[in-house]
């Protein structure tokens, strides 16, 4: 890829097909710390996620099976599912268990480590760098993300998910989703304590 930091370039790895290859509430937790990264050299630690499961989980796209708007999110593991809330703003998720399960990772929030000008440029309004990739619509905007990246594989594409050696939290915050009315009590929400770019810390949450 571009050139994302060259102490960040010589450290992280692209993370292996089979790391998406379990269910969204596994797999959430564990994409605490881990990078998202662009080819022009954005990139941000993720410290907050949401898992959505398939056909038994109301809150989920996929909840009443594949469309035109989810099917990537029936497509085999490791692709990065994107749409369009409330028809203003895009979202990521991360395509995991098995192809045709319908199943998810949304990311909610990232922490900035690279390519910060072009990030702010990408989110003019943005009061802070706090606020460059709090919530889900502002890093996907501050990542450049749209929906002509819904599909990408994160393994060989031009964005990608990777390990830096930085674990996960040993104990991560759990909490009920937010910004949804299905499915609300629960606690599929996760993210690293203390961590400032974290979307919202209020609301019932205990740790996992």
């Amino acid at each position: 890829m571009a050139a994302i930091g060259n102490a960040l370039a010589r450290d992280a790895s692209v993370l292996p097909l089979d790391f998406y290859q379990r269910p969204a509430t596994e797999l959430a937790p564990a994409l605490l710390n881990k990078l998202l990264v662009t080819t022009d050299g954005r990139a941000g630690r993720i410290v907050e996620v949401e898992a959505y499961t398939d056909s038994g989980d109301p809150a989920s796209h996929s909840h009443r099976g594949p469309t035109l708007r989810n099917a990537t999110m029936f497509g085999p593991p490791g692709h990065l599912y994107v749409y369009l809330s409330y028809g203003i703003h895009w979202c990521a998720n991360v395509v995991c268990g098995q192809e045709g399960q319908g199943t998810a990772v949304l990311i909610r929030a990232l922490e900035p480590v690279a390519g910060l000008e072009r990030m702010r440029e990408a989110r003019g309004k943005a009061r802070s760098d706090l606020d460059l990739c709090r919530g889900p619509a502002r890093l996907a905007q501050a990542l450049g993300i749209s929906g002509e990246d819904d599909g990408t594989d994160l393994l060989r594409g031009p964005i990608r998910l990777l390990g830096d050696g930085c674990p996960p939290p040993p104990h991560p915050v759990s909490s009920p989703r937010i910004g949804i009315t299905r499915a609300t009590e629960l606690p599929w929400r996760w993210y690293v304590p203390g961590n400032p770019h974290v979307s919202r810390l209020s609301g019932t949450s205990r740790p996992r």
